[in-house]
């Protein structure tokens, strides 16, 4: 079915009205004959559900579960594009993963791929541009995926790392929300799991991709990690598009990455410094610092979101040799569970902390900024952090040897 014969001659509710919300309004407006839009803003409790024949939801607002009215636009999207799409999701690496993947499909098949989702514009902004031979790439959210009854044809799962638990708050819920990817795939469709994803009960043809095998690109991303990533992109370009597997190799190699994400921003008096604002979970932290070979600062903390910090608080110290500069709420309870440690300092905020790096961090070496937090609370997002990081890094002085 699709969204116009879904929607047409219905109410509806459009619940949050963000990015996705004011996407979902301006597609009903230009596609759909509904008897009745509304916009709503606030909390459950203040919807009256029996007046509507579908809510649609915005993907950040939190629900134990949904009636039978809800629906989200990435519902909607999937129930008329599920053939066409490749959903991509993981704890880290999916808007790499997704670009990457993208970019590669652009090259081997042509203009008509579309990255479409949580790396970019909202799925229905698309609509007009698609026909029965495009093909979709929808970097989703574990709150996108959260309760859909569609899954994509072809669905990637990174990976699984604790996170979002001011939302979800255990890791099972928020697992369960990640494997809607993949729940409603019917045999003929496939999964390419990452190797620390607990195990998925699917018809799909699944396909396990290990993050320890042999490097086998050269990469101009930094990181295992990205090895990892691309291994995916080369998974699905080969064997579900029949690509040239050179070619393939060719356009992983080409990505040059996205911002925030290990991004070199610049030698100042003798130090290179690395933005990985995109950085929010403990091991997303220990990847990066192990990925630059120079690192002798570490600069942690943002948004205390009560996930446990042991594996950064216990890489810490058993890696002495670099400092640490720990700020923010979350980087505040890391250095009061460090008892102090000679190599670990608390700065309150960002301008404090990118102050103390240019004195502490000799030249020759590298400055790394990975937060294992997210930003909310100090900046609006991730980008606006990364952005935040790098103006301090080429506003102020030098650093000292």
């Amino acid at each position: 079915m699709t969204i116009k014969e879904r929607l047409d001659g219905k109410t509806i509710l459009i619940w949050g009205y963000g990015r996705e919300g004011k996407s979902t309004e301006r597609f009903i407006k230009t596609f759909c004959d509904v008897k009745s839009l509304e916009i709503y803003e606030g909390k459950e409790d203040g919807i009256d559900a029996g007046k509507y024949d579908y809510i649609i939801k915005s993907p950040g607002i939190y629900v134990d579960a949904t009636k039978a009215q809800y629906t989200s636009q990435t519902e909607l999207f999937l129930e008329e594009f599920s053939s066409q799409t490749v959903g991509i999701t993981g704890t880290k690496g999916k808007s790499t993963t997704s670009s990457m993947l993208y970019q590669v499909l652009r090259a081997c098949l042509g203009e008509n791929v579309l990255l479409v989702g949580n790396i970019g514009l909202p799925c229905l902004d698309y609509y007009s541009q698609i026909d029965k031979d495009t093909v979709i790439v929808f970097e989703m959210s574990c709150h996108q995926l959260n309760f859909i009854k569609y899954s994509p044809h072809i669905a990637v799962f990174l990976n699984l790392y604790e996170e979002h638990l001011d939302y979800y708050g255990t890791v099972e819920k928020y697992f369960a929300a990640k494997k809607n990817i993949t729940t409603h795939q019917a045999k003929d469709d496939f999964v390419y799991l990452g190797d620390n994803v607990p195990e998925i009960d699917t018809p799909a043809h699944k396909e396990i991709i290990s993050f320890d095998a042999p490097e086998a690109f050269k990469l101009q991303l930094k990181g295992i990690h990205n090895q990892f990533n691309a291994r995916f992109v080369y998974a699905i370009c080969t064997e579900r598009f029949g690509c040239n597997s050179e070619a393939v190799k060719k356009g992983i190699e080409a990505f040059r990455g996205l911002s925030h994400r290990l991004e070199y921003v610049a030698n100042i008096g003798g130090v290179d410094y690395y933005n990985d604002s995109i950085s929010t979970i403990p091991e997303a932290t220990i990847a990066a610092a192990q990925s630059i070979s120079n690192v002798k600062t570490v600069m942690i903390g943002g948004m205390d979101r009560h996930i446990h910090y042991n594996i950064l608080i216990d890489f810490i110290k058993e890696h002495p040799g670099y400092n640490y500069i720990l700020s923010y709420a979350s980087g505040k309870r890391i250095f009061q569970e460090v008892n102090g440690l000679k190599n670990c300092f608390y700065e309150e905020a960002l301008p404090e902390a990118v102050a103390l790096a240019k004195v502490i961090t000799p030249a020759g070496s590298a400055c790394l900024f990975s937060p294992a937090a997210a930003s909310y609370g100090y900046f609006k997002n991730f980008e606006e952090r990364g952005d935040a990081y790098v103006r301090l890094v080429k506003g102020g002085e030098s650093c000292k040897n």
